[in-house]
């Protein structure tokens, strides 16, 4: 398997490119973008916040529209659909507003496709569009949906699915879906992707960095201490990992949801009176007596999940066991973006544009500030390459940075098009996914 070897290790195959870092190889990257500016193509693509991969020839998507759990393929260098398949979708799972039905981003071998729908499970097609197998998994119990991506580890497929209890990580066999192991994890609820260390799959979640056999999933290593609530993946550069996530000193207090929600006035909330709010349902359906009512005592069952600290983390993976190098605690509070780790500098992007840059070797702040014109909400991960930094926004925003420690704005491109999904960077191609198309921009290029 050398061709898909060299991928795995070179080319955009996963979220956030090769092993999550977010950092692709090669120079001549666009920094200026838009329908007039080095456009090379531009397809409509179906609703979907997944984040684009690539295989040698193809780039896929996954969709979700009118009751049906899509996959698309696109041609690499015509952007043109190659074809596009469908499944029922047999449940609806709560889940926040900005984790949608296709939020999960796909992974490839370099031919076949690997896609998991938090409403369906596990399906996989090859190059032509033909469905190789399916493997049907759930349902979930997670108050803002289950969000990591799948990654191959050795001749596996593995999903990493945190939930309220019976967390678990599992692996499938790439060739025919069969499930080759299922381990039970102590994790609670959490959201972050894995990274693969030496063979070794490196999760992050509720205060726990674990460190487990690729072969049988069995847990190697445990580090405790970390963030309660984490929603970004862990980057991995040589042997230390970089992630941040968040927590309270104080549990949140029930008084005013019951103040605005109760309306009999009986000190506790009905699955009438609290409708679709996810966590109040989570609560509900899983502390206490279970029997779809809040009470407080239900309540602080749940709100003591997320007492912890709020900190930006670098964790070194010797080989005795992973060991926390350095903590910067400070208020992330409403980061979805993953840190990107390039050339020795931290990037934490957080909504309003505020963009921290940290000393990598030290987690010391060097420069914190708005990236003006691009003040909006931020869900991309931001990405990098040759010197320069790229950081989608949700109003449509593409901001380019000079990359630095001391970082500046070389171009602020509007789109018009909401951007959630992380764009993908390779052989000098930029793609970004919008809420409406699929976007390919190279140097010099001018649309067809």
């Amino acid at each position: 398997m050398l061709v898909v070897a060299v991928l795995l290790g070179e080319d955009w195959n996963r979220f956030r490119g090769p092993n999550g870092t977010g950092i692709a190889a090669g120079a001549g990257y666009p920094v200026e973008v838009g329908p007039a500016r080095n456009l090379r193509w531009r397809t409509a693509a179906r609703p979907g916040k997944s984040s684009p991969v690539l295989s040698r020839r193809h780039i896929f998507l996954t969709a979700a529209q009118e009751g049906k759990l899509y996959t698309q393929c696109f041609d690499r260098a015509t952007g043109k659909l190659a074809w596009e398949r469908a499944v029922e979708r047999p449940r609806t799972e709560i889940a926040n507003r900005l984790n949608h039905e296709a939020a999960i981003t796909p992974v490839t071998d370099g031919e076949n496709v690997y896609v998991f729908f938090k409403d369906y499970g596990l399906l996989s097609y090859d190059a032509t569009g033909k469905l190789r197998w399916k493997a049907p998994i759930g349902p979930f119990v997670n108050t803002q949906g289950v969000s990591a991506s799948p990654v191959i580890v050795g001749d596996s497929v593995v999903v990493v699915v945190d939930q309220w209890e019976h967390s678990f990580t599992a692996a499938y066999q790439m060739r025919n879906g069969e499930l080759k192991w299922k381990v039970a994890r102590e994790e609670g609820e959490g959201w972050a992707t894995p990274v693969v260390h030496g063979g070794r799959l490196v999760t992050a979640s509720r205060g726990l960095l674990g460190l487990h056999a690729g072969a049988d999933g069995k847990r190697l290593f445990t580090l405790p201490g970390l963030a309660m609530a984490i929603v970004s993946s862990p980057a991995l550069i040589g042997d230390t990992a970089y992630l941040f996530g968040y927590g309270v000193d104080t549990a949140a207090p029930f008084a005013p949801r019951l103040e605005k929600l109760d309306r009999d006035r009986d000190g506790r909330l009905t699955p009438e009176e609290y409708g679709a709010d996810p966590i109040l349902n989570n609560v509900g359906k899983n502390a206490g007596n279970r029997d779809g009512t809040v009470t407080e005592d239900e309540w602080k069952i749940f709100a003591d999940k997320v007492l912890g600290p709020n900190a930006l983390f670098a964790v070194k993976l010797d080989a005795g066991g992973p060991r926390e190098l350095w903590r910067y605690e400070k208020n992330f509070t409403s980061v979805v973006p993953s840190v990107l780790a390039y050339q020795g500098v931290l990037y934490v992007v957080r909504n309003g544009g505020i963009l921290t840059t940290h000393d990598a070797a030290s987690g010391a702040v060097v420069k914190a500030s708005r990236m003006a014109g691009a003040l909006g909400g931020y869900s991309s991960s931001p990405v990098a390459a040759d010197g320069k930094v790229w950081i989608g926004g949700e109003e449509g925003k593409l901001v380019v940075l000079k990359a630095g420690a001391e970082w500046e704005v070389l171009a602020v491109n509007d789109l018009g098009e909401g951007i959630y999904a992380t764009p993908a960077l390779s052989g000098g191609v930029l793609h970004v996914r919008t809420e409406e198309a699929l976007y390919a921009f190279a140097a010099g290029s001018a649309a067809p």
